[in-house]
């Protein structure tokens, strides 16, 4: 004798397995029909009218007035590193001779007698004597000769750290430091063609 069918089974059978003809919730139904009106809408809106921003364009826009700010940021650090003197805070020259050790140290040694980078500790400095200098080269670095920009690495209070404990190196005698690399240093005096 057959056994009675369940209405809720199918004429579909694999491997022992029946499958079930269950309807799906309304509400299930219902989101799927909004998703189709929702893509639709999309549709029109973003890519046939055009009035609104695809996320490609969006994100370019985005990121414009991002460079914007930056651009601005940085022009106003740049403005300002003339007129700066090297910090005397030994909290702020702790901070910089850490972030020293660990970034400039592999090409100026730790004591700042040079490496493949110049000597930090004598007065011939090939980029200019004044901290101003100093900070302009840690900030666009100097690529012609190997050294990175660590503008985009280090945020500006950490390079004017840097710079102010570089410009307690100037004067110091590292053993065996690398020999002069510039010019002798202008006099400051009158010359002798005065």
């Amino acid at each position: 004798m057959n056994e009675p069918k369940d209405p809720l089974l199918i004429d579909h059978e694999i491997d022992g397995i029946q499958e079930l003809d269950n309807q799906l919730p309304r509400w299930w139904v219902w989101l799927f029909y909004l998703t189709i009106a929702f893509s639709a809408v999309y549709l029109v809106y973003y890519h046939v009218l055009k009035d609104g921003d695809i996320q490609a364009a969006e994100y370019r826009r985005e990121m414009e007035i991002g460079e914007k700010i930056k651009s601005a940021a940085l022009a106003r650090f740049e403005q300002g590193m003339g007129s700066l003197q090297p910090d005397q805070d030994q909290a702020v020259l702790a901070k910089g001779h850490e972030k020293f050790r660990m970034l400039c140290a592999p090409c100026h040694r730790d004591d700042g007698g040079g490496l493949v980078g110049p000597n930090l500790t004598d007065d011939y400095w090939i980029h200019g004597p004044t901290f101003a200098d100093n900070l302009k080269v840690i900030w666009n670095g100097v690529p012609e000769k190997g050294m990175v920009s660590w503008k985009g690495v280090l945020q500006p209070e950490e390079i004017r750290a840097v710079a102010s404990y570089i410009y307690t190196l100037r004067g110091t005698q590292p053993p065996n430091p690398k020999p002069p690399e510039n010019q002798a240093p202008a006099p400051t005096g009158p010359s002798e063609f005065e």
